[in-house]
């Protein structure tokens, strides 16, 4: 099932973003992405970083979506929210060859799509 909440935002654009769009896109990743329609935080960061995915030429396949609901005491369920420890939404993991290599989780200062490019350009540490 898709997250309706991952559709492009139609007016997004790169500007200011080209080099973490680029990220996104340069290599062999595999986006996780867990949200759910109904959520406040989901609809207004999930278009634009849909967006930003469509900008860097990934293949929708290789977007993985994982809707959740949220339970009366406020837990996460749904598909690999155990699995992945996700406790808040939305979350992006970014994965590269079954191997996780970035996270976004709820929140940041910048938007999900710069948030990851930073951290898929940052070095690797050994």
């Amino acid at each position: 099932m898709e997250l309706q909440t991952m559709q492009p935002n139609t007016e997004w654009e790169p500007a200011g973003f080209q080099e973490s769009v680029a990220a996104l896109g340069a290599d062999d990743y595999t986006f996780h992405v867990w949200g759910g329609d109904w959520c406040i935080d989901c609809q207004e960061q999930l278009p634009d970083f849909g967006a930003a995915l469509k900008a860097a030429g990934v293949d929708p396949a290789d977007v993985h979506h994982y809707p959740v609901e949220k339970e009366d005491d406020g837990s996460k369920t749904g598909p690999g929210v155990e699995e992945y420890g996700i406790e808040y939404i939305p979350t992006v993991v970014v994965e590269q060859d079954g191997e996780e290599i970035a996270r976004f989780v709820e929140s940041e200062a910048v938007p999900i799509a710069a948030y990851l490019g930073k951290e898929l350009q940052a070095p690797t540490k050994e």
